[in-house]
């Protein structure tokens, strides 16, 4: 049987003729995500595959947003293999790219001016990954690297390279930002540790430890904010 695509619905049914009409903010989400799709199966249109994908993650956004190409096949919906896979998660990520960029300051006042531009970034993450955003005298942002990456409790932040790349970009003070997959912004006594470390090691060389902000998708923690530096 042939498949069933966009081009087979009526015309006030199709999502791209809807999206040049009347503007993509009209569209549902199930519909953006069936443009995406593209073509649907022998016996479900491109919506109802979108629909069914939605379905798995209750609608939540941000849920899909956090996937990986493998984590949406492994969903095993109908319509969705690989490529179909890869255009969604692209998407998604320019998506998240698109927010963070929205948020991103050129200089640092307080400790929200960094925490919201991490969390929009890191917030989708499912693992911990560790960042540091390098400052020059004038509290302006002159470099932002991600440090490692590790798994969904713990990730490794060796000051030495650390306080390398500080010394590499010319810093005079840092802040150190990590994510918290499971949404509790609340540090560990591990957290507590490293940032007593790198502070300690980072004062031998004059750089400043500003903040050591953690994020979630619930908020963030401000090490700076609670004074516990």
């Amino acid at each position: 049987m042939r498949k069933f695509s966009i081009k087979d619905w009526a015309e006030d049914d199709q999502p791209r003729k809807k999206l040049l009409l009347k503007g993509a903010d009209t569209l549902s989400n199930s519909e953006l995500l069936s443009i995406l799709i593209n073509n649907g199966t022998h016996d479900q249109s491109a919506l109802d595959v979108a629909k069914a994908l939605l379905k798995t993650t209750n609608n939540d956004l941000q849920k899909l947003a956090g996937m990986s190409v493998r984590e949406l096949v492994k969903k095993k919906i109908k319509g969705i293999g690989e490529a179909k896979a890869t255009s969604i998660a692209a998407a998604l990520e320019l998506g998240i790219r698109r927010n963070a960029s929205g948020k991103k300051k050129d200089m640092v006042t307080q400790s929200g001016d960094i925490a919201n531009f991490m969390r929009a970034t890191l917030e989708y993450k499912k693992q911990e990954v560790f960042a540091v955003v390098f400052l020059n005298r004038g509290n302006k942002i002159t470099h932002l690297e991600i440090i490692s990456e590790g798994g969904m409790t713990g990730t490794v932040a060796d000051p030495r390279v650390i306080l390398k790349k500080a010394l590499e970009h010319n810093a005079t003070a840092i802040i150190l930002c990590h994510n918290h997959p499971s949404g509790n912004t609340k540090p560990s006594k591990a957290d507590e540790a490293i940032t007593q470390k790198i502070k300690q090691a980072a004062g031998l060389l004059d750089i400043h430890i500003m903040d050591h902000v953690i994020v979630s998708n619930e908020g963030y923690f401000s090490f700076a904010d609670e004074g516990l530096l």
